[in-house]
């Protein structure tokens, strides 16, 4: 039988949206902000020349430029303000959880409630900030040596570089808090969902063009968007495929009245870390890569050009780090936001127990025992959606395309967005239950 909740899901109108004032609000901040996003990738760079920049980035877009430029909306290609998007704070972020796992200082801070999370928010934020600031100085210095892209340079033009860079970060971090509470939706995963969707049309109409003059077979410019159509439907089954364990609550005397027990059960996704294995994956080989493309242009060092070419996407050392890490991830955040132990106390306390297992150690073993071998099934998952299509784009020698990773991320916070909404409407159902009802402390006669 369907819960309370499900039954008014399955009741929300356009009526129900129309009352929901404060949901609007929600929507118009968060498009807004969005907007302030996709404007601030249209502003230069100071001090360089864009036309020169543009014929420098085109020769290099077919690597690992092409799949960052994608991830920041355009920015990389017009050098904007945005250029370096939020990988830096992801990367930070990435660091400062793994150190958590092994300083006990910081498990500490992590276990004192709200205080301690934004006191390790402000040491990823400072991170951050190093992070972004050697990456900006990375590119400053790659952009002087390209020939007749710097109009002055010098000192100043690097400095001034890497201020620009490191305030457009510094924006769009607080712009993505700013959109997680006061928006809906997560503010860093919808600025990155943003500069994907902005490339979606033209990436269609350079796939059909291609596909038109014969640059690629016609099939297989087709065969392309049928593909992308079915791992869309791939990652929308996956998302939502959960591992069901039944939990059963005994009989209870409440004064004098004998309630029966009560069945339930504990959802555990099949993808539990959701999109962010991929995102994490991404921004650690972007990184270093970002920089050594930049230098191996100029510096005449070989090495640098040749780890350049080893990262580029369709290789296999790059197809080997990216699969890594997304398993490693996979794990690693899993095991960050589930824990067995804690989910295994808190049934014990309300008198829940898994039939069959004991409660207590024993039922912490069992949802790690289970937990772990879905989690398999979802790494694997992630890595095929990754991997694969990017794999035969590569091959065909398309600079822009929508891959797994894109296609990933997009459907993802789609899923996410869509929830929270739904979730605004639902208690939008519930209080006007509550006014009808009058439970809400009205008069009655």
């Amino acid at each position: 039988m369907a819960s309370a909740a499900e039954q008014l899901a399955r009741n929300l109108s356009f009526s129900t949206f129309s009352k929901a004032k404060a949901l609007q609000q929600r929507i118009w901040f968060t498009l807004g902000a969005l907007l302030v996003y996709r404007l601030g990738t249209f502003i230069p760079v100071p001090g360089i020349d864009p036309d020169a920049f543009r014929a420098t980035f085109e020769q290099s877009q077919q690597g690992i430029i092409g799949m960052f430029n994608m991830f920041s909306g355009g920015a990389v290609e017009r050098m904007a303000i945005f250029a370096l998007n939020l990988i830096p704070y992801i990367t930070a972020s990435i660091v400062v959880q793994v150190i958590a796992t092994a300083s006990p200082r910081l498990e500490a801070l992590k276990k004192e409630g709200e205080a301690g999370r934004r006191k390790m928010n402000q040491y990823t934020r400072y991170l951050a900030v190093v992070f972004c600031a050697v990456q900006a100085y990375g590119i400053a210095v790659g952009l002087e040596g390209s020939q007749g892209v710097v109009l002055n340079p010098g000192w100043f033009f690097r400095l001034s570089t890497v201020i620009t860079l490191v305030g457009g970060t510094m924006f769009l971090m607080w712009l993505g808090e700013q959109i997680t509470s006061r928006g809906v939706g997560n503010g860093i995963s919808l600025i990155i969902f943003a500069g994907i969707v902005a490339n979606l049309p033209s990436t269609v109409v350079q796939t059909l063009e291609l596909s038109r003059t014969g640059a690629i077979p016609a099939f297989a410019g087709f065969g392309m968007i049928a593909l992308a159509l079915v791992v869309i439907a791939i990652i929308v089954f996956f998302e939502r495929a959960q591992r069901r364990l039944l939990i059963q609550y005994p009989k209870r005397q409440v004064g004098n009245k004998m309630f029966q027990g009560e069945s339930s059960h504990l959802p555990l996704k099949l993808n539990t870390s959701g999109v962010i294995p991929v995102i994490f994956g991404s921004s650690l080989l972007l990184l270093p890569a970002t920089i050594a493309s930049f230098a191996a242009q100029n510096s005449g060092m070989g090495w640098l050009t040749t780890v350049t070419a080893l990262l580029g996407r369709g290789q296999p050392l790059h197809m080997v780090l990216f699969a890594f890490f997304i398993i490693f991830f996979a794990f690693f955040y899993t095991a960050i936001v589930f824990n067995p132990t804690e989910t295994a106390d808190n049934l014990k306390r309300s008198g829940g127990f898994i039939p069959g297992i004991r409660p207590g150690e024993r039922t912490a073993q069992h949802i790690d025992y289970v937990l772990t071998r879905i989690t398999v099934i979802g790494a694997l998952y992630l890595t095929v959606i990754a991997l694969i299509p990017e794999l035969m784009f590569s091959q065909l020698a398309v600079a822009q395309f929508i891959g797994g990773t894109s296609l990933l991320i997009m459907v993802t916070v789609t899923l996410d967005t869509v929830s929270q909404i739904q979730s605004h409407l639902v208690a939008q159902q519930y209080e006007g239950l509550l006014k009808k009802s009058r439970l809400g402390g009205g008069k009655r006669r």
